[in-house]
């Protein structure tokens, strides 16, 4: 019979989605079928799944770590922002259309329908969902159709574990003002705490664990030192992209309002040979960079504008007369071009809009929006290589002529006379061993890693250190049995 528990932060970014992962390889190598689930999540990041959806890249991670193929059941309501006030909705991994915020907040509840649905079919096959929650239950002018935290917990009987990130400071308060604000019916739902992110000697706060443990009556499931490797794993938020101090190669990333699936940056940053340099807003793209990455946006033709007020146009430009080698990724490929025509509206408002004119290819936001998981060959060299495409938009012009990726019997990408600057659409190519040392060596980086054995060992890390750290015995008993009709 299946069992469900689901884990809920005192706030954002307290180190859920990393949890989950953890509990996921932990319960899964003690023989456990586990499937994560996120009723709602919010991110421009998102994984495309095996059965062609789109899922925030957290919930593919967690996946990975249960040993269990993605699934857009994993995550069915997606929200991917555009502008300060509205988001795409992912509706069970397709495109449903763009909301306001205020109108989402309205018509919500509606989607707890969805939300359930694809948590039945889940439970259907496994002997554990973990669940996460987005936020903090404590946020209760959200409380009316929530459907990410209380809201689904109740709905579906999943019992609840707070979690506290003493990190930021104020734990106590975060975990016993939770349960000052929640209403009855949400705090019957809540089983235990645990304290995440702990520096130093976790004795230290043996009484303030007591003390919560007092003050709410709900026993504490451990206290989680910090885990160091933590960085290693692919982010899933913007707020958690960070630089990467490494080797001399310099790899400079803008960070564009509304960067998307920047997967690509985690093999970079795992290189010993590469620094990864974030640029945020106000800085100038680096001089000594031997690679500027224009990564992936959910809105390119406000990104592009964002990136000239910046001034990083100018910065850009100069690099290349350098002699430094540019590479765009799709949002960013499509910037490099000499235009951007959006005629429908699709990416904003209707128009059309010069681009960086780097690469001799135009782009045109039309037609279906593309999904798909994709094999694909390298050129000149006929590596190997994985990736996928998430985007809107058809790319052409002459440069598209030196493709430089093969996908079956269509070539993919463009490359300007000198070699130096590349545009593709395929996103997360630098998995790819073979094919990232390569493409290193043309920088002067050695690659020895193999990237994909190092995810692996540090889910199996993460998964050792929650054993020490938490009493996974506990956790797993206050699981129990959803409701799902």
């Amino acid at each position: 019979m299946v069992r469900s528990i689901m884990i809920q932060g005192t706030g954002s970014n307290v180190g859920k989605s990393v949890l989950v992962a953890g509990l996921a390889r932990a319960y899964a190598r003690r023989g456990l079928r586990v499937a994560p689930f996120k009723p709602q999540n919010m991110s421009n990041n998102a994984a495309v799944t095996e059965n062609g959806g789109e899922i925030g890249r957290a919930q593919a991670l967690q996946a990975r770590a249960a040993n269990r193929p993605t699934h857009t059941d994993m995550n069915p309501i997606l929200l991917k922002p555009e502008t300060d006030t509205g988001a795409q909705i992912i509706l069970q991994g397709q495109r449903a259309g763009t909301m306001k915020a205020g109108d989402y907040r309205k018509d919500k509840s509606k989607l707890l329908g969805a939300a359930l649905e694809s948590f039945a079919r889940l439970c259907s096959d496994a002997d554990l969902v973990l669940v996460e929650g987005a936020g903090s239950p404590a946020e209760t002018n959200l409380r009316k159709g929530d459907i990410a935290n209380m809201g689904f917990a109740c709905a579906a009987e999943v019992p609840v574990v707070l979690v506290g990130d003493i990190h930021r400071g104020g734990v106590i308060a975060q975990i016993v003002g939770t349960q000052a604000v929640l209403e009855t019916g949400d705090l019957e739902m809540i089983r235990g705490f645990a304290i995440n992110r702990f520096k130093g000697d976790v004795s230290l706060f043996d009484e303030g664990r007591d003390d919560i443990a007092a003050r709410t009556g709900w026993p504490c499931l451990g206290v989680v030192p910090w885990f160091q490797d933590a960085w290693k794993l692919p982010a899933e938020d913007m707020m958690d992209i960070r630089s990467h101090t490494g080797g001399a190669c310099k790899i400079a990333v803008p960070q564009l309002e509304r960067m998307a699936n920047f997967d690509d940056l985690d093999p970079l940053s795992a290189e010993p040979g590469v620094t990864v340099e974030i640029i945020p807003a106000g800085r100038p793209l680096p001089g000594d960079a031997d690679l500027v990455l224009l990564p992936g946006s959910k809105s390119t033709i406000g990104d592009l504008a964002y990136f000239r007020a910046q001034g990083w146009d100018i910065d850009l430009y100069a690099h290349v007369r350098r002699g430094g080698h540019v590479l765009g990724l799709c949002g960013g490929y499509q910037m490099l071009g000499k235009s951007i025509a959006d005629p429908a509206g699709v990416d904003g408002h209707p128009g059309t809009v010069k681009g960086l004119g780097l690469l001799d290819v135009s782009t045109i936001m039309a037609g279906e929006k593309q999904v798909t998981l994709r094999s694909a060959i390298a050129l000149p060299d006929r590596e190997p290589v994985s990736g996928y495409e998430i985007h809107m938009g058809r790319t052409d012009g002459p440069d598209c002529a030196r493709a430089w990726l093969q996908i079956a019997d269509r070539p993919e990408g463009a490359a300007s006379a000198s070699g130096r600057i590349l545009g593709s659409y395929l996103h997360g190519i630098f998995s790819s061993d073979t094919f990232r040392a390569n493409y290193l060596a043309r920088l002067g980086v050695t690659s020895q890693i193999n990237y994909d054995d190092g995810v692996e060992q540090v889910l199996n890390d993460l998964a050792d250190h929650l054993e020490q750290h938490m009493d996974l015995d506990l956790l797993l008993s206050l699981a129990q049995t959803p409701r799902l009709s």
